[in-house]
């Protein structure tokens, strides 16, 4: 099942095996099950560290990965390929009693929580968004004997997913009732569960020389290049890599023929960590103010300080703010194609956006649902021409333009979508179970108020150094008002705001 470069690199992975791993697995005679005793068999193979017995688990097919004498709650129904096959690595490493890379008060926490937590998590395989769930959850079973967790491939156990009307994934569901959806850390799982980080020791931190706010490629970029000069740097994110975390095909970074948002954010994060930069995660600015230095206000209430400050907050999916679209967000009304795509499988579906973000979506999602309609405000689309051309090449896609989305409606979930016609004013339906948005992004920056200088999109208005309005503040990135949003130019006035920012420091 797996090609000859994976298996080489999985070679290695499995000479840092720390102790034997035994995989007990339920399969049952269906191809699903075949599948999954093929992949099993072939791990087995690879290493004479690694036994296989048969067991009784909840789901076939299935199996857990457990240290011998022990069942340490890892358990991966559906074959675990694809973005998840990093998390099946991972959760082998440390079954074995491999450290898992992260700080130690994270273990802490996670050794703190009291209770018993069965968490299982519903997943396409072509979500790159599924990952990072299923790899937290994982190291929480392994640290925390407490907790188990069981990775739910929906695409093998459809009925399931079905039953529970999951419309998107990560689903988490805990002790059996839903919990999460979407990407989250586990610092926001452990928040979530009640277990934080101590407020104290965030009030406690020194002034940084630099503080930056947000940790996408802006962020990192500028937090890097500050940490080269010999200044105290610090970053508060929301959640490290930012949008970037959502973005499934890197075509056009300099050097990197291809990769993906995931992988780069992992690479971005560990050069970061190469440098003295205190990352505080998982926090949210709520207010800036000018005092004797800058405080910059968490939604905890902790207060963090700096002699200067460089935002880079980023964008977030824009909303098309009709009724439904709120209601029906995990229910049908969806952000992210590559996500959530799979669950639509020959289904109907809308895609509202006719730029190059829509258009793309459309015809990603052409090859796996029944029909696709996409929805465009203008008279033209806006993508691309050979975008443009390759859409109108597949049967089953329509297009509408000059269309104005009124409501996406439904009972329990998204059973249809009301627009109308802008030259005749007529309004139409269309019934179908999806609805995609993707119609651009809106920067963060609603936290700022009248902080500092922005125009009327609410982007932060910069200099040529990525000064803002005030002194001291400096900004990078799709918060800002450059001309073109694109990870490579995000990075670059990254590190423009902090030679800025440096510069600034050494002169006042």
């Amino acid at each position: 099942m797996l090609d000859k470069d994976i298996k080489a690199q999985l070679n290695e992975y499995l000479k840092l095996l720390e102790n034997d791993i035994v995989i007990k697995v339920n399969s049952g005679s269906d191809n699903s099950s075949k599948e999954l005793s093929d992949f099993v068999t072939e791990i087995a193979d690879m290493s004479d560290r690694i036994t296989v017995e048969k067991a009784d688990l909840p789901r076939v097919p299935s199996f857990s990965l457990n240290r011998k004498g022990e069942d340490n709650g890892v358990i991966f129904a559906g074959v675990p390929l694809g973005h998840e096959f990093t998390s099946f690595v991972l959760a082998l490493l440390q079954v074995s009693g491999r450290p898992p890379k992260v700080e130690e008060s994270t273990i802490k926490q996670i050794k703190k929580l009291e209770g018993t937590y069965h968490f299982e998590t519903y997943v396409s395989l072509t979500c790159q968004n599924c990952p990072d769930v299923v790899q937290a959850l994982n190291l929480m079973s392994v640290v925390n004997p407490n907790i188990t967790h069981t990775m739910v491939d929906g695409a093998v156990f459809k009925e399931e997913v079905e039953a529970k009307d999951i419309m998107a994934v990560p689903s988490i569901y805990l002790n059996g009732e839903p919990f999460l959806n979407g990407r989250q850390t586990l610092d926001s799982i452990l928040q979530e569960l009640g277990s934080s980080v101590d407020m104290s020791e965030l009030e406690e931190k020194d002034p940084f020389d630099v503080l930056v706010v947000g940790g996408g490629p802006a962020g990192a970029s500028a937090a890097i290049y500050a940490a080269r000069k010999g200044i105290r740097t610090g970053i508060i994110a929301d959640r490290f890599g930012g949008q970037v975390q959502d973005t499934l095909g890197i075509e056009n970074f300099i050097t990197t023929k291809y990769t993906e948002g995931p992988k780069l954010v992992a690479s971005m994060e560990e050069h970061v960590r190469d440098y003295d930069i205190d990352i505080m995660n998982n926090q949210t600015a709520k207010s800036l103010a000018k005092k004797d230095l800058f405080e910059v206000e968490l939604e905890s209430g902790a207060v963090i300080k700096g002699k200067s400050v460089i935002l880079s907050t980023g964008a977030r999916w824009r909303e098309i703010g009709v009724p439904g679209e709120k209601e029906f967000k995990n229910k049908g009304v969806a952000y992210c194609p590559h996500c959530d795509g799979p669950i639509f499988e020959g289904k109907d579906v809308a895609v509202i956006g006719g730029g190059n973000s829509g258009v793309e979506a459309a015809i990603d999602l052409a090859g796996i649902v029944k029909h696709v309609t996409v929805l465009e405000f203008l008279p033209e689309l806006k993508a691309d021409a050979v975008l443009q051309e390759r859409l109108r090449s597949l049967p089953n896609v329509t297009v509408i333009t000059n269309v104005a989305t009124e409501e996406i409606y439904g009972s329990d979930k998204v059973e249809g979508i009301r627009y109308k016609d802008r030259d005749t004013g007529e309004s139409h339906e269309i019934a179908l179970q999806g609805v995609f948005v993707q119609i651009g992004l809106v920067p963060n920056t609603e936290w700022l108020k009248e902080t500092v200088e922005m125009n009327k999109f609410g982007e932060i208005i910069v200099d040529e150094h990525n000064m803002t309005s005030v002194p001291g503040v400096f900004a990078a990135g799709d918060c800002t008002n450059s001309a073109y949003k694109q990870i490579i130019i995000s990075m670059g006035s990254g590190a423009t705001a902090s030679l800025g920012a440096f510069d600034y420091l050494i002169r006042n």
